[in-house]
């Protein structure tokens, strides 16, 4: 994945006209992502987490206050003269956790009930939270479409989870021992087409750069890989399980690039999209790169506790 994701990316920057019709689809797409990453999961492990919620709380005000507010402080003082830089930094990172997280935590054995649990709640809230940020940080003053993104949720997450659950459940693990696997390898085509298709809508940004554009595009890359260092972190002071410490890592560090691109579409002037677009080259690369340097972490700190 690191070597193939970038050349997804530049793909779909490359040829925009052609792979953009592909957008239509991906919804559907992510819907049996979610269905076949559900299948190694239980009804009863997604209740589990809700039991316990310090976790989900943690990783929620990481990714929805203090990375929104860092982002805001650092962007003023980089590009305080452009408002739009601004305000596009800090759109992308106040809009929810990445259901993309969930096929990543799937692929490097994280724990898929807990990734599931955070994806949801931060989609949900989200049409509170999102305005209440750029509010709070910029003064700016918008409407969310609340039914629009429940209804992407519930189709793209939220049924579908349920179905692999439910299925698992019935058939007593044959989804988790049997169909999981079967179906695996499409999964992963189907995150490849995904992340080329997403990377188009970058290409008229990324074709046309300046100095400034540059500079942002460094800021979002550095401040995207920071967030993969946040759950990583914040697993430690909680005294993370391995998979645990390795869905943190990946919803800390992946957004939903999508509902930030139609955010500000919708309310704000052109150049905001930018610095939200540069989510969609940058994620995914990181997602595969951290993938391989979370597990050695991870492994490296599960092995000092046993050995202690």
């Amino acid at each position: 994945m690191p070597f193939i994701v970038p050349l997804c990316v530049a793909t779909g920057v490359l040829f925009p006209d052609q792979i953009g019709p592909v957008k239509t689809i991906v919804p559907t797409l992510f819907a049996f992502m979610t269905f076949q990453g559900a299948l190694n999961n239980t009804l009863e492990q997604l209740v589990q987490v809700f039991r316990k919620p310090l976790t989900l709380i943690a990783v929620l005000t990481t990714t929805l206050v203090v990375m929104p507010t860092l982002a805001f402080l650092l962007a003023s003082l980089l590009f305080g003269g452009n408002i739009n830089i601004v305000t596009g930094i800090v759109l992308a990172y106040s809009v929810p956790v990445g259901i993309v997280s969930f096929m990543w935590i799937g692929m490097f054995s994280g724990n898929g009930p807990l990734g599931l649990a955070i994806i949801l709640i931060s989609t949900v809230i989200s049409p509170v939270s999102i305005p209440l940020t750029l509010k709070v940080l910029l003064g700016q003053t918008i409407q969310v479409d609340v039914m629009g993104m429940f209804t992407d949720m519930v189709f793209m997450i939220a049924l579908p989870a349920l179905a692999g659950m439910l299925l698992n459940d019935f058939t007593h693990g044959w989804g988790h021992s049997k169909l999981s696997p079967a179906t695996a390898p499409l999964s992963k085509i189907l995150l490849i087409v995904i992340i080329t298709s997403n990377a188009t809508g970058a290409s008229p940004y990324v074709l046309h750069m300046n100095g400034e554009r540059v500079l942002a595009m460094l800021f979002v890359l550095l401040f995207t890989t920071s967030g993969f260092v946040w759950g990583l972190l914040l697993s430690r002071v909680l005294g993370s399980s391995r998979e645990d410490s390795v869905t943190l890592a990946f919803d800390c560090g992946l957004r939903n690039i999508s509902s930030g691109t139609v955010i500000a579409t919708q309310y704000f002037p052109g150049e905001v999209v930018f610095p939200v677009m540069c989510g969609t080259l940058f994620q995914q690369m990181l997602a595969a790169l951290f993938g391989r340097a979370v597990g050695y972490v991870v492994d490296k700190r599960e092995k000092k506790r046993a050995e202690a």
